[in-house]
């Protein structure tokens, strides 16, 4: 099952179902949502094509990251495999959404990158679970371009400055939406900027698996309902020129766009 939120027919943020080519809003949210019980929609559709996206996380809640969690990319960089996930968060304020505008961070920052990954979803609230039990956490997935000010990472010698270089103003971007129904171990990332195709690269590579991700972090902070990871990303990052469109697929996901804007 698909859901996405975006603008409703009354103009206000909402939940939709995807049937076919058609959102159908609904009340509340889909983490309210009990599949014993009907869905109730509010009595009118909006056709996808004519979908005001939003970003399917709203902002209060974390975005928490992963780095060096791909095989393929630990070999070229010569990485070892992490003994644990390493992970970073993002600020609450760096949600960005499908068809959106990514806003150029202020003038000195240097370059920046796009990352294309795998998102998982939190669905309730989640605290030093097992892998098992980390599995039933999980509400679906997403797709996620994790932006970067790659020269900003490592400016100063003493302090690797993560967040900063990923937490600016809508560099979490994520949708189109969010996928009950995914298998992550048959999932494959392509990123595509301006039509060309810069990553390419499978789920099933990953050292730590959506639901080890989960367990793990989860015995490091509690996770909330609407809590998103970001799985990492493999080969193929490299800077964005002013104005790119970057397309970001999962095949039985979707595909995720959004342009890098010329200016600040």
């Amino acid at each position: 099952m698909k859901w996405l939120r975006g603008q409703g027919p009354t103009g206000e943020p909402q939940w939709a179902k995807v049937e076919g080519d058609q959102a159908v809003w609904i009340e509340g949210t889909p983490f309210d949502w009990d599949p014993g019980k009907a869905l109730e929609p509010i009595g009118r559709n909006t056709p996808l094509t004519q979908v005001n996206w939003l970003a399917p996380i709203e902002r209060g809640n974390a975005m928490l990251a992963l780095w060096n969690n791909f095989a393929a990319s630990a070999a070229k960089n010569g990485w070892s495999r992490p003994a644990e996930p390493l992970w970073f968060i993002k600020a609450a304020s760096s949600y960005g959404p499908h068809e959106g505008t990514i806003a150029a961070p202020p003038e000195g920052t240097g370059r920046v990158a796009y990352e294309g990954e795998l998102a998982v979803v939190i669905g309730r609230r989640t605290h030093r679970v097992s892998v098992d039990e980390a599995r039933q956490c999980i509400f679906g997935y997403s797709v996620a371009n994790d932006v970067t000010a790659i020269e900003l990472l490592n400016r100063d010698p003493s302090f690797a400055q993560w967040s900063r270089a990923k937490g600016f103003d809508g560099f979490g971007v994520l949708g189109p939406v969010i996928e009950t129904d995914f298998d992550p171990q048959a999932g494959v990332v392509v990123t595509r900027v301006e039509g060309r195709e810069r990553q390419n690269y499978p789920l099933a590579d990953m050292f730590f698996s959506p639901a080890e991700l989960v367990s793990a972090l989860s015995k490091d902070v509690t996770l909330e309902a609407g809590d998103v990871i970001l799985c990492g990303t493999s080969l193929g990052v490299l800077p964005m020129k002013p104005g790119a469109r970057i397309e970001v697929q999962i095949e039985g996901i979707g595909t995720l766009v959004s342009t890098y804007a010329p200016t600040a």
